[in-house]
């Protein structure tokens, strides 16, 4: 069951993973954060993580947080979000993506209505971050750590105790919903929306030539009121994400297609090959040419 989960999103920015089955509706991951990061991405499942080892940056909504080993973050369901390690030396991370039914079950159990419903349900509530000198932030680490082993491990009544140790999270965290007054403004609420708009007009459009203003008309907004919605909410400038995200799909297709590098430049919204280039070497500290080569894709 063990895997490093590879993100694959819709134009919606959804994930494309089945996480677990419908029988067992849990997965754990053994992430390298150093080697490929999550992007940004959301989904119906709720999802939990810890770093074991290195530091990184999470994004949850509109709140942004720095962790170290031993620290953890929860993001609620539906959820835009993403992570990246700080710094380029090994970065690991132990996940679960479980669905909110594993621990609820039925819509009138006592479990869904106490646990499960106070987290989905709440607006308001986007996620945190889990920081291990938090006494009860330290008690939903352990929960999730030993979740996390006896998925890995699939032991005798694995699944029995994965489901008790993630309800004891999730408890822990819907008992604490009050006292922790989340802050989320109904404008960084409006803002999240606007942000998916855009994020899905900037996926379904990125090989043509937009602007800002393309951007932010898909959200109904100004332009200015675009620029500061991408640095509240995702901590980047339009064009910028624009440019990064041009780039993941010319190394996607780079990788998988046989198609010439001129063309998928030009797929990809880039006109002008020597710019594409000089672009993807920034990005990816090497040149198109090469990352193809290190695929095993040349001719």
């Amino acid at each position: 069951m063990l895997s490093p989960c590879h993100t694959t999103v819709d134009g919606y920015f959804r994930e494309q993973v089945q996480h677990g089955t419908s029988a067992f509706p849990c997965a754990c991951y053994y992430d390298d954060l150093s080697k490929e990061e999550v992007p940004w991405h959301w989904h119906n499942e709720l999802e939990a993580a810890i770093v074991t080892k290195g530091s990184i940056h999470v994004v949850i909504g509109s709140e942004q947080f720095d962790l170290a080993a031993g620290d953890g973050f929860f993001v609620n369901t539906s959820v835009l979000h993403s992570c990246q390690a700080l710094f380029p030396n090994d970065c690991r991370l132990h996940s679960l993506v479980f669905h909110p039914r594993l621990i609820g079950g039925s819509a009138e159990s006592s479990f869904n209505q106490n646990y499960i419903l106070p987290i989905v349900q709440n607006k308001r509530f986007a996620g945190m971050r889990l920081d291990k000198t938090v006494s009860w932030h330290k008690d939903v680490l352990d929960s999730l750590e030993e979740a996390w082993q006896a998925c890995v491990q699939e032991s005798v009544f694995f699944d029995l105790k994965v489901r008790y140790m993630l309800s004891c999270a999730a408890a822990l965290i819907a008992d604490h919903l009050e006292s922790m007054h989340p802050d989320i403004s109904p404008k960084q609420l409006r803002d999240s929306e606007r942000i998916k708009r855009m994020l899905q007009f900037i996926t379904g459009n990125y090989g043509e030539a937009i602007s800002t203003a393309d951007i932010s008309g898909s959200a109904s907004i100004s332009e200015s009121e675009c620029l500061r919605c991408f640095r509240a909410t995702i901590g980047t400038t339009p064009v910028r994400f624009l440019r990064e995200y041009r780039i993941e799909r010319a190394a996607e297709r780079l990788s998988t297609t046989q198609t010439s590098i001129a063309e998928i430049a030009a797929e990809c919204g880039f006109q002008d090959i020597s710019y594409f280039t000089k672009t993807f070497r920034e990005m990816k500290g090497t040149t198109p040419k090469e990352f193809r080569k290190n695929k095993g894709l040349s001719h």
